[in-house]
C-alpha cells in the first residue's frame, strides 16, 4: 500500500475512532463480508469525501492480480470502420467497469507483434485484435497459452480462436448481382489488401456472382493492393484513362470508394450517370454525397459489442463449442448505380 494512501486511511480511522482495517474494508467494498454496520459505512465514506481520498488502483490491481484493462489492437484508426469498432468496444468495456488500451498497427504485422507484447507487459486481462491478417504465428502463441483473445473482422484459417466477422462473401455476391441486374457486365473490382480474409471473401463473391450470370471474370479488372483511399484513386484513374469499357466500380472498402470518388470528380465522370459506384462499408458521409452512394453495410457496432462479450466469457472461464460469430451484411440502395436496362429500353423505344 502506498505511503500516501496509508496516511489517509490512518487519518480517517483516527478521526472516526476506528481501526485502519475497518476503514480499508469499507473503502474496498468489503463491508458485508465483515458485517460492518451501515452507520459506520456512511461515516467512513463521508470522511473519505471530505479528505478527497482516492484509492490506489494500481496497488489494488497488483494485490488482486486484476488490472481491469483490456487491450485493443486495430490496423488503422483513421479508417472510420475501425474507429467505430474501437468506439463500441470502449463503450461496452466501460459498462463492465473496464478500461481500454488502444494500439494502432498501421497495417504492419511487425507493429502488431510489438503492440501485443506491449499490452501484455501492461498486464491487460485480455485482447481484442483486428489483425493485419497476413501472418498468425504470434497469435498462435496466445492460443497455445490460453490467453483470452478475440479476433475481429480479419480471420485467419489456421487459428482456433473466438471471432466476430462479417459475411463478406455473401455481401459481395449480392452486391455484384445487383449491378448485373441493372445491366452491368463490365464491373471493376477495386480490392483491398491481398491475402486478408475480407478481401479474399469479397473477391470470391465478386467472381462467383459474375460466373453465376455467365460472365467470365476478367482478372485485369481486379485491381489494388490496400484498403486505403490512395489505391482507389490510383486504380480508378488507371482504368478510366486507358478508356477501359467499365460501366461500374465495386470498391471493397469505404476508403477505396472515397479514392474512387476523388478520381471520378477529376475526370468529370458523373456517378450514377456516366459510371456506377458501389462500396463495401457504409459510413454516414456516403449518404450525403451527390449522388448518395449505394453500399454494403457491416454491423461494426455489433462487432465491437459482441467482441467484448466473447472476451468476458473467456475471462469468466466459459467455453462454447461455437466460438465464432459471422454477422450478415445489409444492402443499402441509394442513387449511385445507373440502371442500364432502363437506358437500353428507352433507346429501343425511341427508335420505334
Amino acid at each position: 500500500m502506498a505511503k500516501k494512501t496509508l496516511t489517509t486511511l490512518q487519518t480517517i480511522a483516527e478521526r472516526l475512532g476506528l481501526s485502519v482495517s475497518t476503514v480499508s474494508r469499507v473503502l474496498n467494498d468489503k463491508s458485508d463480508q465483515y458485517r460492518i454496520s451501515a452507520r459506520t459505512q456512511h461515516a467512513v465514506q463521508d470522511m473519505a469525501r471530505q479528505l478527497d481520498f482516492r484509492p490506489n488502483q494500481l496497488a489494488r490491481s497488483l494485490r488482486l492480480r486484476k488490472t481491469q484493462t483490456l487491450g485493443l489492437v486495430i490496423p488503422d484508426i483513421s479508417n472510420p470502420f475501425f474507429a467505430q469498432i474501437a468506439r463500441h468496444v470502449e463503450i461496452e468495456a466501460r459498462s463492465r467497469h473496464y478500461s481500454i488500451i488502444l494500439c494502432d498497427t498501421q497495417e504492419s504485422t511487425d507493429l502488431e507483434i510489438e503492440s501485443i507484447r506491449l499490452l501484455r507487459s501492461r498486464e491487460v486481462e485480455g485482447l481484442i485484435v483486428v489483425p493485419v491478417g497476413q501472418k498468425s504465428d504470434h497469435l498462435k502463441t496466445l492460443q497455445a497459452e490460453s490467453f483470452p483473445v478475440v479476433i475481429v473482422d480479419r480471420l485467419l484459417s489456421d487459428l482456433d480462436l473466438p471471432y466476430v466477422a462479417s459475411d463478406n462473401y455473401q455481401g459481395a455476391y449480392d452486391a455484384v448481382c445487383y449491378l448485373i441486374d441493372h445491366g452491368h457486365t463490365r464491373i471493376a473490382c477495386l480490392q483491398g489488401l491481398p491475402g486478408t480474409s475480407p478481401n479474399q471473401q469479397r473477391v470470391r463473391g465478386y467472381r462467383d456472382a459474375l460466373g453465376a450470370h455467365g460472365i467470365v471474370p476478367d482478372s485485369d479488372l481486379i485491381r489494388g493492393d490496400s484498403y486505403g483511399s490512395q489505391t482507389g484513386y490510383e486504380q480508378t484513374l488507371q482504368l478510366l484513362l486507358r478508356n477501359s469499357p467499365v460501366t461500374a466500380l465495386f470498391a471493397l472498402s469505404n476508403l477505396i470508394g472515397l479514392g474512387a470518388i476523388r478520381a471520378l470528380a477529376e475526370l468529370k465522370r458523373r456517378i450514377g450517370k456516366d459510371i456506377s459506384l458501389l462500396c463495401f462499408d457504409d459510413q454516414p458521409y456516403l449518404a450525403y454525397m451527390d449522388p448518395p452512394i449505394t453500399t454494403v453495410d457491416q454491423q461494426n457496432t455489433e462487432m465491437g459489442r459482441l467482441a467484448v462479450r466473447l472476451l468476458f466469457e473467456q475471462l469468466a472461464g466459459q467455453t462454447k463449442e461455437n466460438k465464432g460469430l459471422l454477422l450478415p451484411t445489409q444492402f443499402i440502395e441509394r442513387k449511385s448505380v445507373n440502371n442500364l436496362c432502363l437506358e437500353r429500353r428507352d433507346k429501343c423505344d425511341s427508335t420505334h
